[in-house]
């Protein structure tokens, strides 16, 4: 572990290997696993303002359960994430050609959305815990549906920081992301 500013980074995300490939994985992350996404309070309401904008990109089923849920739901924990379809796929998520994706990115990168997407789901693999003090820790979290990821990361020599500088700056500022490149550095001189 390192610290940057008030943060704890694991050294993972330095030296591990992540590249999305959906050509292998055809985005299952948005599919697989027990609760939705991770949300942030003012993404809840990001998500309510934004409903008219991405909510066509969306399936019948999504819609519906956006509806009939809401924008988020409480998990077991106590925590605030993404509705369900069925208790499977995110009820922001569809299918085209076989690969998932998120109905939120696809009309912000087509410019009729101002929110791209849940932070949790921007950052993935990297989850990050706030503590009370306002600290936080980045970790890097390996779910067996990413395999392809890491393998195509490792064969391209892509760190997991550095498959995720977009949304690394966009939660935490480039100055930050140049500190992690930083430490990358320092670490293999260290070898």
């Amino acid at each position: 572990m390192i610290e940057i500013d008030d943060k704890i980074v694991s050294l993972d995300l330095l030296r591990e290997g992540f590249a999305c490939d959906l050509s292998k994985c055809k985005g299952i992350c948005c599919v697989e696993g027990d609760f939705g996404a991770p949300l942030d309070i003012d993404e809840v309401d990001l998500l309510e303002e934004e409903w008219e904008n991405y909510s066509p990109y969306m399936t019948e089923e999504g819609r519906k359960a956006v509806e009939e849920q809401g924008f988020m739901v409480v998990d077991v924990d106590g925590d605030y994430t993404t509705p369900l379809v069925d208790n499977a796929a995110c009820a922001y998520a569809f299918e085209e050609n076989g690969i998932t994706f998120c109905a939120i990115e696809r009309a912000y990168r087509e410019g009729k959305c101002g929110f791209i997407k849940p932070i949790s789901c921007h950052l993935y693999p990297i989850r990050v815990k706030r503590f009370r003090n306002g600290s936080a820790g980045l970790n890097y979290h390996r779910w067996a549906v990413c395999s392809s990821a890491r393998e195509c990361g490792k064969a391209l020599g892509v760190p997991v920081y550095k498959g995720l500088k977009e949304p690394i700056i966009r939660a935490f500022g480039e100055e930050f992301y140049r500190q992690m490149e930083l430490a990358e550095e320092m670490l293999k001189e260290q070898k």
